[in-house]
């Protein structure tokens, strides 16, 4: 038997049957490859040969396209791209290339973070096959092209990250295979095509950081397979479409800093099983969160974010299944509720708690107990941040607060929650804390020493409390300390000098009662941004070197700083802020001071500075404040300063400037009250005419000319005196004579007679003046008279306030107003012109305020309509420095007794005037205390002041004090932001203006806010609402702290009038600014005031 059949023989039959198959299969092949070759007229081999071409052929035009492209591009460097050349014959190697395995087709461009400028090239359409293209994270520039729509393969289209501008184009749609298209990060405008629906097979559509505009389409609803959406950044406006529940298979939902608004779609979280990610912070949302969701969602949502919206009710209870839950941000909103205790007790993933600036949380059993929702934080392990900042939670910290807060925990943000007692002693075991945020609550004790040994803590703010005993020398020890903030406390002793070794760029000790030198040792670090030591005790020079550190703020105001200007403030070349008022500064301003071009404000005033104003200080390029008021400056005003076209504020009042005021550049700008208490100054805007200058030096024959005029003179002022001797002995004994009949009477000790500086007039000239006192000029009445609108011969147009003597108490109050306008001068009160007293009539003639009372702009609107609430905060601070004055400043210590809307008066430019001191007294003078027989003590006898505005402890017969006017001061600010008389029909025995907004300022603050102020405060950007309502709040705070039962709690006017000096520097745009309340206390911390 032959070896093959033998072979045959042993194979069993299933290995025959299989040989037998493929052999038949083969010969099939060769067949079918014969026929092709035949009908091609060529041999198997030649067919396969030509395909091959065929392909390598149109690889090659591909490659010619890719070069094309890369000229088209425009690169940084040649060494980009370089391996695209023609000397290359591997295309499918080309840096970023990608190539069908099979076909040999370029399928796919990887050109992400290449440098790439210009436009993109149309050869780029050339690639019919492309399925993948990456031109993000470059520099390309113009419109999106259309020419890319007939790239009908693309699966992925990623051009994020460029400057592309203009609209997205409406043939996109036709990209119908898309799975992910990434257009986020460029400068595209315009609308959301609706045709972006017909993309049915995408799953990823980023379009955010552009500036599109107009309504989100509802077609988009019609991509069933979509899993990311993501248009945050954005101008969208309108509602979020309630068809968005249809997308079953979202995940990821970002529609964040767009302009939406309406209402969560309520069956979003049941609907969309596979929600993970719902981002919608910084829109205008209203309504609730919906309270239902699907159980599916506790496997995989992870991220809520609604922060800075209008949302109200209760945060839903669903959160607490989702335990995968990785950030929950509800800051910024109007929800109410109970502190999510039981939510977050098993959220063990939950890294990021924002529950900052809402309506409310309480703690949940009478706000007083904080110790079961920090141990629901310490099932938290996982926590990295805790924002809860102004809630209004009260309560007390747990005293072991530190051992219930996790290690790893990094921010703690309290503030502004009326938190009471001391800082648990243990908190320094959060190790690895960076920020840690305590501020404006009511928190008292001192500072535990362990917060010095936190390596990590960078930000410390403990500001705004009742924090007393030193500032710890340990806090040295805190190495990676950049940001401390100690102020509005009662801290005492000195600044441990050990705080220079910090390298800090932010301090802040401003109002403390700290004493002692500021030590030298700050100046070791360059770094310091803002250094802010204000309102303390403290004594001594300012060190050069610390003068000269600060980049951008300085604040030293308010303590018993002597010696003169440290030269180191030349070095502030950057600085923006130097405020040293309120000090005993002497010397001159150097001239180096103009080389601080980036200085905004410069505040010298209250020291006793002397010498010249420095031409250089046109330097300040900048400036938009300058203050050198009440200081001892000589000189003329340099006209230099004219070229300083930034300036806006400008006080250079009680000072001994002479010569013309400047009326050139933004000197045209300047009113009076800028020149105050400069005698010397004449100008047109002062009213006084300047006289020539002449020269006596110029001849002899002039200089024996003098001579003999000044023997002359002096002969004639010899005789004139003489006379003048006997008439004054006259009138003396007149006047000793009609203060005699004037005792008899009953009438006070004050003369009535006015100093000769005030111009004499006439009744005959008040009579014509006001047409016979014609009732068509009355503009007002009161309890001692009238007040009638008058023109004088020159034109001036004034106030003619007419005593009516039938009134007991008429001729003292004419005597008690003259007394103190003539003694007081200040932009804020009112001054008086000159008075006519005759035996029968008796008048003050005022300067006319054409806007009338305050009472009449808050109730009947001002000429051009509604208060603002800038001019709200403009008006409650002048009227606080108005005051600060009378009670602080004055030559006299002046008791208003009767401060009230309709005694502010407002002028032409919205400025406020305190008037109408009638029953008002004059407590002290300048040697000491006054006669209070002589200087109208009439109120002795008397309830001081009007119905509403009277402070409680009058009506048990205290005596009148400045913590009175404090109060009737609190009642106006609070009047001022509710638009509510305090003898509104609503308030009675039980209920005043006090108690009503206090009741409400807990809860709904817009319950007591005027609706008119509401609505223009409603019709702003969401920026410059938010700061809107921190005004509001900070009003409303002022007021009831100003309105307290107990007098010895009250603010001090000048502490109301720094406050309010804040705010209004805040409400100007000068968000760096600090302010708080009088006392120290936060927006919410009245439950445990005294009412």
């Amino acid at each position: 038997m032959a070896l093959g059949e033998r072979a045959r023989a042993r194979a069993p039959p299933m290995v025959v049957r299989r040989t037998a198959v493929l052999l038949l299969l083969l010969h099939l092949v060769l067949v079918i490859a014969a026929a092709a070759a035949a009908v091609d007229g060529r041999r198997p081999a030649e067919a396969i040969v030509g395909g091959w071409r065929r392909q390598r052929r149109l690889l090659m035009q591909e490659k010619a396209t890719l070069l094309a492209l890369k000229r088209g591009f425009t690169l940084l460097s040649p060494k980009l791209l370089a391996d695209w050349n023609d000397s290359n014959t591997d295309v499918c190697g080309f840096t970023g290339v990608a190539c069908d395995r099979r076909r040999q087709h370029v399928v796919g461009l990887q050109l992400s973070n290449m440098s790439i400028n210009g436009s993109i090239p149309p050869a780029l359409a050339q690639l019919p096959h492309l399925r993948y293209l990456d031109l993000s994270d470059n520099h390309i520039s113009g419109a999106v092209p259309s020419f890319l729509s007939n790239l009908t393969q693309l699966l992925m289209l990623d051009m994020s990250e460029n400057q592309l501008s203009g609209a997205i184009p409406q043939s996109f749609s036709n990209l119908t295979q898309l799975r992910k298209l990434d257009i986020s990060k460029n400068q595209l405008s315009g609308a959301i095509p609706p045709s972006f629906g017909n993309l049915t097979n995408l799953e990823i559509l980023d379009m955010s950081i552009n500036v599109l505009t107009g309504r989100i389409p509802e077609e988009l609803s019609n991509i069933g397979k979509l899993k990311g959406l993501n248009l945050g950044q954005n101008n969208l406006v309108g509602s979020i479409p309630a068809s968005f529940t249809q997308l079953k298979n979202l995940f990821y939902l970002s529609l964040e800093k767009n302009s939406l608004s309406g209402s969560i779609p309520a069956t979003i979280f049941t609907n969309c099983t596979q929600m993970g990610v719902f981002d919608l912070g910084d829109n205008n949302i209203t309504g609730e969160i919906p309270g239902d969701a699907s159980d599916s969602l506790s496997d995989s949502f992870a991220v809520l974010n609604l922060y800075s919206n209008s949302l109200t009710g209760r945060l839903p209870r669903w959160l607490a299944n989702c335990t995968f839950l990785y950030l929950l941000d509800v800051e910024n909103n109007s929800l109410a509720d109970d502190l999510p205790t039981a939510i977050i007790s098993g959220l063990r993933n939950l890294r990021y708690l924002h529950l900052s600036n809402n309506v409310h949380f309480a703690s949940g059993d009478g706000n007083t107990n904080l110790g079961p929702f920090f141990a629901a934080v310490s099932n938290c392990t996982s926590i990295l941040e805790i924002e809860a900042g102004a809630l209004g939670i009260g309560g007390r910290l747990p005293s072991l607060l530190g051992s219930l807060l996790p290690p790893n925990m990094s921010h703690l943000n309290l503030e502004l929650n009326a938190i009471e007692g001391p800082i648990p002693a243990d908190i320094g075991d959060v190790i690895n804390i960076t920020l840690m945020n305590l501020s404006s609550n009511l928190l008292n004790g001192t500072i535990p020493t362990s917060i010095c040994w936190l390596p990590n803590l960078q930000q410390l703010d403990l500001s705004r409390n009742s924090l007393t005993g030193p500032v710890p020398a340990c806090i040295s020890n805190a190495t990676s300390l950049g940001e401390l903030d100690l102020s509005s406390n009662a801290l005492s002793g000195s600044i441990p000098s050990s705080i220079g070794s910090l390298k800090l760029s932010y301090l802040s000790l401003h109002r403390n009662q700290l004493s002692g030198e500021i030590p030298a040792s700050l100046g070791q670090h360059l770094g310091i941004v803002r250094l802010d030591l204000s309102s303390n005790r403290l004594t001594g020079e300012i060190p050069d070197a610390v003068a000269g550190i600060v980049q951008m703020s300085l604040n030293l105001s308010r303590n018993l700083l002597g010696g003169r200007l440290p030269r180191g403030l030349s070095r502030l070349q950057m600085a923006e802020v130097i405020d040293l008022s309120w000090n005993n500064l002497t010397g001159a301003i150097f001239p180096e001071l103009g080389a601080c071009a980036e200085l905004q404000v410069l505040d010298l005033s209250h020291n006793s500075l002397t010498g010249v104003l420095p031409s250089s200080l046109d330097g300040l390029e900048s400036i938009e404040r300058l203050d050198v008021s009440d200081n001892s400056l000589t000189g003329e005003i340099p006209q230099s300063l004219t070229k300083c076209t930034t300036l806006t504020y400008l006080n250079l009042s009680y000072n001994d400037l002479a010569g013309v005021v400047p009326t050139a550049g933004v000197f045209a700008n300047f009113t009076s009250t800028s020149y105050l208490g400069n005698p010397r100054l004449c100008g047109a805007v002062l009213g006084r005419r300047c006289g020539r200058r002449h020269r006596w030096y110029q001849s002899r024959k002039f200089l024996v000319v003098m001579c003999i005029c000044a023997a002359a003179l002096a002969f004639m002022l010899t005789i004139l005196c003489a006379v003048s001797i006997r008439k004054i002995r006259e009138r003396l004994a007149a006047v000793r004579e009609e203060f005699r009949r004037g005792r008899r009477r009953g009438g006070g000790g004050s003369s009535p007679v006015m100093k000769y500086k005030f111009p004499r007039i006439t009744y005959r000239e008040l009579v014509e003046a006001t047409e016979e006192f014609s009732p068509d000029r009355l503009v007002g009445t009161g309890s001692y008279g009238r007040v009638y609108r008058g023109t004088l011969r020159d034109g001036t147009m004034v106030a003619v306030k007419v005593l009516q003597l039938q009134s007991g108490n008429s001729t003292k109050s004419f005597n008690r107003e003259c007394q103190v306008l003539k003694r007081i001068r200040h932009r804020n009160l009112m001054r008086i012109v000159t008075a006519c007293s005759l035996p029968d009539f008796k008048a003050l003639v005022l300067p006319f305020m054409a806007n009338g009372s305050l009472e009449r702009c808050l109730y009947a609107g001002p000429p051009a309509g509604e208060l603002s609430l800038v001019q709200r905060v403009n008006i409650c601070s002048d009227i606080a420095e108005g005051m600060a004055y009378l009670h602080h400043h004055s030559p006299v210590k002046v008791i208003h007794c009767d401060l009230k809307p309709s005694n502010v008066l407002i002028n032409d430019d919205m400025t406020a005037l305190v008037s109408d001191f009638g029953i008002s007294r004059l407590v002290m003078s300048v040697g000491g205390v006054a006669n209070a027989a002589d200087v109208g003590a009439s109120t002795a006898n008397m309830l001081c002041g009007s119905i509403g505005y009277i402070p409680p402890e009058y009506g048990y017969g205290s005596n009148p004090t400045t913590k009175g006017d404090v109060y009737s001061f609190g009642v106006l600010v609070l009047e001022m932001v509710t638009r509510k008389k305090p003898i509104d029909d609503m308030f009675d025995a039980e209920l005043s203006l006090h108690k009503w907004v206090k009741n409400h300022y807990h809860g709904r603050a817009d319950a007591v806010v005027d609706p008119a102020l509401a609505r223009m405060v409603r019709d702003q950007t969401p920026e410059v609402r938010r700061m809107s309502d921190v005004a509001i709040g900070e009003l409303l705070e002022l007021g009831i702290l100003c309105t307290q039962e107990s007098a010895a709690v009250r603010p001090t006017m000048m502490d109301a009038a720094d406050d309010l000096d804040r705010l209004k520097r805040y409400i100007g745009g000068e968000t760096t600014a600090t302010f708080a309340s009088s006392l120290g206390f936060s927006s919410s911390t009245f439950e445990d005031l005294d009412d």
